[in-house]
């Protein structure tokens, strides 16, 4: 019992950070160094991404006819465009697919701990600072998502590479990065969820495939309840952030990670200090 509450527990916390720009895998490393979810290490690995299948099905609900070509209710020109919208995401994913093929097994030895989940939480954090407080007053060039060139999806997908370091943030560094390059928030935004779906189902079927489907009856059972509340809280997330940057800017977020880095930093260090 005590266990599926962890599952609970990480699954909220999947639904809730995956589409903010505060790292969910950043979030879910410290979590389970806090609750320890018992299971074996290359499990652990696989549940991290795996559940996030629960956040991609919230994306696909929320913009199901945006993302539908084949909508009867749109016109050939709105059709047209979203199949234009969907080689854009395919054209973006092609940097971070590279990347995270080759590097996948490096990064879940070296890099995923809390040292650099709280390092790269500060960086980014005053990152966002730095560009928010430089957009003050500016007028974006691309206000939504189809307005959006094959050449910036390209540099936005490149941006996107960066969040395979923990603590970064697929949805941090792509939003960051279509800001830099003159989207306004509620297109980079929208841009970061959709591209998140082909990256995240992607990095889903290369942890199972290595992982070999070989799960326990329990670990199934993990999963499932992981996804659907990943799902759940998904839902909630989106719709929350969307209505949030309607009226604020990314600032918020910016403090939120610096904070959470050094709160993150002191307490691995104390409990280094104090093995």
């Amino acid at each position: 019992m005590i266990e599926i509450l962890k599952v609970l527990v990480l699954g909220i916390v999947e639904g809730f950070t995956e589409w903010l720009p505060i790292s969910s895998t950043g979030h879910m490393i410290l979590v389970d160094e806090i609750i320890h979810l018992n299971v074996t290490e290359d499990f652990r690995s696989v549940f991290r991404v795996v559940i996030q299948l629960g956040a991609i099905l919230a994306v696909v609900l929320l913009y199901f006819q945006k993302l539908n070509p084949f909508d009867s209710g749109k016109s050939p020109k709105q059709r047209q465009l979203t199949i234009q919208l969907w080689m854009k995401i395919v054209v973006a994913c092609v940097p971070a697919g590279v990347f995270g093929l080759l590097f996948d097994d490096w990064m879940d030895a070296h890099l995923y701990n809390g040292y650099v989940v709280a390092a790269t939480l500060i960086l980014y954090g005053i990152l966002f600072l730095v560009v928010e407080r430089r957009n003050q007053g500016v007028e974006f060039q691309v206000q939504r998502v189809h307005q959006i060139s094959f050449q910036t999806a390209l540099y936005i997908g490149m941006f996107q590479v960066l969040s395979l370091v923990p603590g970064t943030s697929r949805s941090g560094s792509t939003i960051l990065g279509a800001m830099i390059l003159g989207c306004s928030r509620g297109a980079a935004a929208e841009f970061s969820f959709f591209l998140g779906v082909p990256v995240m189902f992607g990095a889903s079927l290369v942890k199972l495939v290595k992982f070999g489907f070989h799960f326990t009856g329990m670990e199934v059972l993990y999963l499932v309840l992981g996804m659907v509340i990943a799902f759940l809280v998904s839902v909630y997330s989106i719709k929350f952030l969307m209505e949030y940057i309607r009226r604020n800017s990314f600032s918020f977020f910016g403090y939120y990670r610096i904070i959470l880095g050094v709160i993150v930093l002191s307490y691995f260090g104390v409990t280094a200090l104090l093995a």
